[in-house]
Parts: C-alpha cells; structure tokens; sequence
C-alpha cells in the first residue's frame, strides 16, 4: 500500500510544477493587421515604443525572415488558420465589399485549426476581426470556437461604430449578437480586455484553451486614443505618431494579456505565436529596411514581424534566420499539443520546433509561393533566389539574391535568365495545384494605380531636366 502511495505522489509531483497543472499546452496567436516589418522594437524600431512585444520575443524565437502566406489581409488569414495555401481551395482574393454572396467564405470543408482543436476537448475564443465570411454559416462561432468577440468585416471604427448601412449586426458582437456601444470604449482596449477575461474563465478548468487574438489595429481608419498618442508624443510626423499610438495600444494591450498568463500560472504553458497579417500599409507604417508594402509581393509586403515563445520549452534569447511562413503556425501547433492532423488533410507548413531548438539545420523551406488575383502577380522563394512576376510594368520579372540583396535593389532577371528560368517552373508545377480564386477583388488594378501614381510623380519632378 505504501508502494502505490508513493508511486502517486511522483506522478501528482510530475503533473504539477510550480502550482502548474500538466496539460496540454494552451495556445495563443496575437494577429498584428498591415503591421510593418520594421515598427516592432525587436525588429530594431526605435521611434514607436513595444516593451511587451519586445519582452515576449525575447522569451522565445525571433524570426527575422518570418512571411505571411499572402501579401493582404482576408487570404492571408484563411492561409493561417487552414495551415494550407489560400489558392488550394479559391480563398485567393478578400471577400466582395459590397456584393459578397452568402457562399463567399473560407469554404465550410476547409478544416480550421480552431475545428481540430475543439475536438480534443480545447476550449477555444476567437477575438478580433474576422474577415473569412460575412454569411452566419461562416462566422468564428460555426467554424470551431466556442468563444467569440468582435466583428465579421475586414474594418471597423475604433469606436465600435458599424459601418454605413449594415445596422447593429455590422458592429462588435459577442457569439453573433449585438454588443451595446454603451459596453465599446476602443476596441484594441476592449480585445485586450476580452482576452483575459477569456483567459480568467478558462484557466478554472483543467483543459487547454486556444485564443486567436486578432486585433484590427493598426489597420485603418487611424483611430487612437489620447492616453495613447501621450506615448509616442516625441514622434513628429503627425501621420507617422497617429500609426504609431495604435501599434503602442495594441502592445500595451498584448502586455495586459501576458500579465493575466503569468497570474494564472499559464504563461509557460503556453505557445504563443505573434506576428502581422501582411506587410505595411500606406498610412504611416512603415516595412522598412525592405522594399514594398501591403499588396506588394517584394519583401516590404509579405515579410512581418513574426515571433514564437514557449518559455521552458523553446529556447529564448534566439534569432532565427532561415524563412519561416504562417503556414508554419498549424503544424507547429499540432506537435505542441500532440494532436495528430486528420489523414485528409495536407498542410503545407513544417512543424518548426526542431528548427528552433536546433535538432535540424536546415532550412525549413525548399521553396514559398504566393500569389493574387487569379495570377496577376506571383512570386518564388528557393533558397537565396527570389522571382517575383510583378503585376504590373507590362508584367515585368524580377530575381533577386535575398542573402546578398535582401532589400531588392538589383533585378538579375536579365544576368541570370536560368535561375529566373528554374524558379517559374517551380511556380508552374506548384500553380497545377491550385483552384481559381471563388471570387474577385479589385486588388490588381488598385497595385497598378499605385504604380502609375508613382510614375506620374517621377515624370512631373524630372519635367524641367536639361539634357546634357
């Protein structure tokens, strides 16, 4: 009797640590919109204060070369949560503005990660913006979270105000209905906010939990409140200061979140992903060192802050440099956890945690694609060689060599024409399988306004130049 006594309390010693219980991990994705690679502290920003981003990151991995599956907003999510690539099942474009069908969405056989989760007994909360289906049957609440505060659009005002003509349901809701505006202050503050009143109800019971925590900000329309421009008052650009007091909402938001782990004694038992849903938008952000932005499929607008902490379990203090993507995030999620992927369903990402904790040394990747509008613009990654058909200028190649010009200054498309031809095989192979987009956007177009605004530009400042 004795024996099997003891033999208890070892195993009660190895299911608790540290008042900690021995569960599956919990897992946290925080959700960045149009973030700039180069506005986070750990990416070396020093205008825009991020203690909280930067502390976290600096617990876990730093990935400096760390992409979005696609460089805007609506795919890149439906990427992320389906851990497959968006053009395998026509999620390829952000949903219609004003004319979306009740169809368009992630489609409803389209396993979300948010569905494997819940069933092995996680509880699970969606926060935030949505963007992968305007129709009820598409909402977080019918694709696998129990949980669910926020909007179903692409943007909302900061305020809590629905957009023109969509009535209360167009606003905040919580698990589909209407949330007061009496009850919204600003909604970076009121997700944060959610987020651990969500942590405070499920750390009261033994399962796990899975939170997407995926703000809006800094995402337009700028909206920030006074507490938060105070922050960033040495800032003096008042376009860049506006963006700024957004990003630092949101951080000290993030800061909020991590405390309430650390309170509940959840914090290292937890893996916690954080990074943007594409690159800079045009609104004070900024993706510098790298060339583009938001739309672009140069580096400026797939390349994102991007981190991964699980303190105990990954080692912190690291920068990895090797090219990880978000497809990475579901697969890295399921070894965490240690829930096998359904046999039918093929994720494209690696499972990254031997990557990190230097079990294999080489790259994740052999080779990244992305793509919009149905191929308008496309763009290859294998190994140092980038190839990115443009979209635009009549539909111009480009390669680049990412290790010795990570910044896309020097197009080798003409010096190297059997590497650029090499890597538009790789695409064409990839390409056969891939479905058409289910629906369009004008994304396309718009990237080729931007560009003849540019030359329009460049035109009027060269008109008065003497030849010589």
């Amino acid at each position: 009797m004795q024996r099997l006594l003891f033999i208890l309390l070892i195993a009660v010693s190895f299911l608790t640590i540290n008042g900690q219980k021995k569960k599956s991990p919990n897992v946290l994705i925080i959700l960045s919109d149009d973030q700039g690679w180069g506005d986070v502290g750990f990416n070396g920003c020093t205008d825009i204060p991020t203690p909280n981003l930067d502390a976290l990151a600096k617990d876990g991995v730093i990935c400096s070369q760390g992409y979005a599956s696609h460089p805007y907003c609506s795919p890149s999510r439906a990427g992320l949560l389906s851990g497959r690539y968006q053009h395998r099942f026509g999620h390829e474009c952000n949903l219609p503005y004003e004319d979306a069908k009740a169809d368009d969405g992630l489609p409803l056989d389209e396993l979300m990660m948010s569905e494997v989760l819940k069933k092995h007994d996680f509880q699970t909360c969606a926060i935030g913006k949505w963007h992968l289906g305007d129709s009820i049957n598409y909402w977080p609440n019918k694709r696998g979270f129990d949980d669910w505060f926020g909007f179903w659009g692409g943007g909302l005002s900061y305020w809590g105000e629905p957009k023109k003509g969509r009535g209360p349901m167009g606003g905040v809701l919580r698990d589909g209905k209407p949330v007061p505006m009496s009850e919204i202050t600003y909604l970076t503050d009121d997700f944060s906010d959610a987020a651990v009143e969500y942590i405070d109800e499920y750390s009261k019971n033994d399962k796990p939990f899975f939170m997407y925590l995926a703000y809006n900000a800094p995402h337009s329309p700028i909206h920030a409140t006074k507490q938060y421009t105070d922050m960033v008052s040495h800032i003096e650009d008042g376009y860049r200061a506006a963006y700024a007091a957004m990003v630092v909402g949101m951080d000290v938001g993030v800061g909020k979140v991590i405390q309430k782990l650390k309170e509940e004694g959840e914090y290292e038992n937890t893996i916690i992903f954080y990074y943007s849903d594409n690159g800079a938008a045009t609104n004070g952000a900024r993706s510098e060192p790298y060339r583009g932005h938001k739309g672009m499929l140069f580096e400026g607008g797939i390349r994102v802050p991007f981190s991964v902490t699980w303190k105990g379990n990954i080692k912190g203090g690291q920068v990895y440099d090797k090219a990880v993507s978000a497809l990475d995030i579901f697969p890295t999620v399921l070894a965490a956890t240690d829930v096998k992927c359904p046999k039918n369903k093929e994720l494209d990402g690696v499972n990254l945690l031997p990557y990190f904790n230097g079990e294999v040394n080489k790259a994740p990747h052999n080779t990244l694609f992305w793509r919009y509008s149905d191929g308008a613009g496309y763009a290859v990654l294998k190994g140092k060689y980038k190839m990115v058909m443009s979209g635009f200028k009549n539909n111009e190649f480009f390669l680049f060599d990412i290790e010795k010009d990570p910044y896309e200054h020097t197009n080798l498309a003409s010096a190297k024409p059997e590497i650029l031809k090499e890597l538009e095989k790789e695409y064409k192979d990839w390409n056969r399988g891939t479905v058409p987009g289910l629906w369009t956007d004008p994304h396309a177009a718009n990237i080729s306004k931007e560009v003849e605004k540019r030359e329009s530009f460049i035109r009027k400042a060269t008109a008065g130049e003497r030849k010589k």
